[in-house]
């Protein structure tokens, strides 16, 4: 008998309630040298908020990864630390950069993007994943600064504006 694809699980009641705990939204320790607080929210293409319990989104990067709820205003707050700019295996050469991952209700496949520095031009400039995205919407891709060791990203899963996503 032939193997036939099936669609993904959609995340919700399911399994999502056992993705989350105590901390963790925290990949390092709030105030601890490096750590980067980054807010944003996540919404759909009429700027309605995808909350709670509707939504989660993952913030990762080699050994770390934080994991948070959107709440019902369909914002969310995870503490990271830059990571190091890479290269691909080819030695292209990548920017500093976190991988973003939303689940939520609906959505049958998880969508991944990335999250750029907005402090890092010059290395964004030269990001090998980056300079494949249509220069009107890299913005899309790059936190805005708050305050000290503050970033704001927010995701738009549809619509004007929406956020760029990878298809893995």
């Amino acid at each position: 008998m032939p193997l036939v694809l099936s669609p993904s699980q959609t995340s919700g009641p399911m399994y999502g309630f056992a993705l989350m705990f105590e901390g963790c939204q925290n990949a390092v320790a709030p105030g601890s040298p490096g750590a980067v607080v980054i807010r944003g929210s996540v919404v759909d293409a009429d700027a309605r908020p995808i909350d709670h319990p509707h939504c989660f989104v993952e913030v990762w990067d080699g050994d770390q990864l934080a994991r948070c709820r959107a709440d019902a205003a369909g914002e969310f707050q995870v503490v990271v630390r830059k990571p190091e700019a890479g290269a691909t295996p080819d030695g292209e050469p990548l920017a500093p950069a976190l991988n973003v991952t939303v689940f939520g209700v609906g959505i049958l496949k998880q969508m991944q993007t990335r999250l750029y520095f907005p402090d890092e031009a010059a290395a964004n400039e030269r990001d090998a994943i980056l300079a494949r995205v249509p220069a009107d919407r890299r913005h899309t891709l790059i936190a805005a600064p708050t305050g000290e060791a503050e970033l704001r990203f927010d995701v738009r899963v549809r619509g004007a504006d929406e956020t760029v996503f990878f298809a893995f």
